[in-house]
């Protein structure tokens, strides 16, 4: 069986609380989403081109889905790539402190708990560093 790898990639929006904006929440909830999948969508367009000029590989064809859901990040991602069939889910780790992960919780902590799935955690450089500059 010949089958190509190919890849969704998942955003998550935190829900807005329900009196955040009167009765334009639900519409600025949709707007946020629908944002998010133009920044994505802009980004990984940039990421590819360099990806392309330096290696020669088509980055963009292999990119199945762009979703922007509105939920909890754990719960998201476990629902999604049950859902899509995944084979293996890639994380971003912001790497956040101690104290954050006390109070807050750690997605990448709940996603590996509560999977089968094998799960590659990713350390992301900071957004001041050249990192990005030199893909």
């Amino acid at each position: 069986m010949n089958q190509r790898s190919s890849f969704n990639t998942l955003h998550i929006v935190e829900p807005l609380p329900a009196r955040a904006f009167g009765t334009h929440t639900e519409r600025v909830q949709h707007d946020r989403e629908a944002t998010s999948v133009k920044v994505i969508e802009n980004r990984l367009q940039g990421f590819c081109e360099k990806v392309d000029e330096k290696d020669g590989l088509a980055c963009v064809a292999i990119v199945n889905k762009i979703l922007v859901r509105s939920g909890y990040p754990a719960e998201e991602i476990l629902k999604m790539s049950d859902e899509e069939g995944c084979d293996l889910i890639v994380l971003g780790s912001h790497g956040k402190g101690f104290l954050q992960k006390t109070f807050h919780g750690s997605v990448s902590s709940s996603v590996l708990s509560r999977t089968r799935k094998p799960v590659f955690i990713i350390p992301l450089p900071a957004e001041t560093t050249s990192f990005w500059g030199k893909i």
